[in-house]
């Protein structure tokens, strides 16, 4: 039996929301025990961390975009765990190994892209980071997409081990 685009778009809008609830309330607990933040409350407009390891997600998430722009699959594989995972609209699991072939085969590959913020919350070797960012692809995609990614700090580095997205503004 065919789901339909709506039910298929609850499904991901669900995995979002549980993400964001789920992301919200760790890191506001984390928050309120933190002695780094001292914070007996979460605020959700003010970071949260090391404002060098703030600095060095919003980087991966540019970095991220040149290398999906010049086809950098070395540097893709560094920014990506080797476990990381993302649902797609369709249920889809998407592996980091699918994504890499994605985009050296060229099938939907990003031609330009410009980034809104992004907020970024570190708590310890965990963090997450979500915003908004606008692309064209060679498949005719042309429109803003949102998205959240949950990071973890690995021999010192911040990698992307799990993501969710929906596209916001589609214009093809």
């Amino acid at each position: 039996m065919k789901k339909s685009v709506s039910r298929q778009g609850c499904v991901v809008l669900l995995l979002i929301s549980s993400l964001a609830v789920w992301a919200t309330v760790t890191i506001c607990g984390a928050a309120a025990l933190s002695k780094e933040t001292r914070a007996p409350v979460c605020n959700p407009g003010a970071p949260i961390g090391n404002p060098a390891d703030i600095e060095a997600i919003k980087q991966l998430g540019r970095s991220m975009g040149d290398a999906m722009v010049a086809v950098d699959i070395n540097k893709l594989s560094e920014i990506y765990a080797d476990d990381w995972a993302s649902v797609g609209s369709s249920g889809t699991i998407h592996t980091k190994q699918s994504l890499l072939d994605n985009v050296e085969s060229g099938k939907s590959k990003l031609l330009w892209y410009e980034l809104g913020p992004i907020d970024v919350q570190v708590v310890g070797d965990i963090a997450v980071a979500h915003g908004a960012v606008k692309e064209k692809r060679i498949n005719g995609f042309n429109g803003e997409v949102i998205y959240m990614d949950l990071l973890r700090k690995r021999a010192g580095k911040w990698v992307v081990v799990r993501s969710a997205g929906a596209t916001a503004n589609a214009g093809n």
